[in-house]
């Protein structure tokens, strides 16, 4: 049992749930997930993140023991219920803490099997684990990031994905240009607001590199790399007096779109 506040498990996890922890945690390819449902998905996942260290509490191993989680071959910590809390990075946890590591997928593997989003400098942890959950749910093969976005693996990523870390390949720092390079048949769609096509006219596309740009600038600053690699702008077609919607919030109409 760890009950020391002076605990380097302590400042293990916290190096990797710090403002400075993305170095941290793609240097070592970890990361930190809170509560029974990443447990349980970590556990169940062949291809995804595993578990290497589980943190819990006396009411925390209660919860996964009563879940019916079996936790041969887990190395697993028990803390009190203070030392939980100056691990943990929510407000009230759950008494279940897991530090898991993740592989490094390769792009060749996903090829030909659906189609893939690409998201250009956006900045809201909010979003990205929204879209993640979507594309998860909706069979897109695969979420990748440019340079500058987001930490795919911080912790306010990986809530508000839930648990779709452990299903799905996330790429993270890929360039447009290198993106293109590894998938050159693919057809190309940036969606923005007055693109020249309509959502419908291209939903038929199985094998389709989409791309969403930033929060606040869209796609602006790319525009001309999209001209020349031929990269068509599409649009959501709104009735309503909306400008704009959130970028979660359209990339899921995309997805629902394409993949029906």
């Amino acid at each position: 049992m760890i009950e020391s506040l002076h605990s380097p498990h302590i400042g293990r996890v916290k190096a990797l749930l710090s403002s400075r922890g993305a170095r941290e945690r793609r240097a070592k390819h970890e990361f930190v997930a809170e509560g029974l449902q990443s447990v349980r998905e970590a556990l169940e996942s062949r291809t995804g993140p595993q578990i290497r260290t589980l943190y819990a509490t006396e009411s925390g191993m209660a919860k996964l023991v009563e879940d019916g989680i079996n936790l041969a071959g887990v190395a697993v910590e028990e803390v009190t219920d203070g030392v939980m809390k100056a691990m943990a990075d929510t407000v009230t946890p759950q008494g279940i803490l897991a530090i898991c590591t993740y592989p490094s997928w390769k792009m060749s593997e996903i090829k030909g099997k659906g189609s893939v989003i690409y998201l250009y400098r956006i900045q809201d942890p909010g979003n990205a684990g929204t879209i993640i959950r979507t594309a998860q749910a909706l069979g897109i093969s695969a979420v990748i990031t440019s340079p500058d976005s987001v930490d795919l693996f911080s912790p306010k990523v990986i809530r508000s994905a839930a648990g779709s870390h452990w299903h799905l390949p996330l790429f993270e720092d890929v360039s447009l240009s290198d993106l293109i390079t590894a998938f050159p048949d693919y057809a190309r769609y940036a969606l923005m607001g007055d693109g020249d096509l309509a959502l419908s006219d291209v939903a038929d596309a199985k094998s389709a590199l989409w791309i969403f740009g930033n929060e606040a600038q869209g796609l602006k600053d790319l525009s001309q790399e999209l001209a020349s690699n031929r990269v068509q702008s599409v649009a959501i077609p709104m009735e309503g007096q909306t400008e704009s919607l959130n970028l979660s919030v359209a990339a899921a109409i995309v997805m629902y779109a394409i993949g029906q």
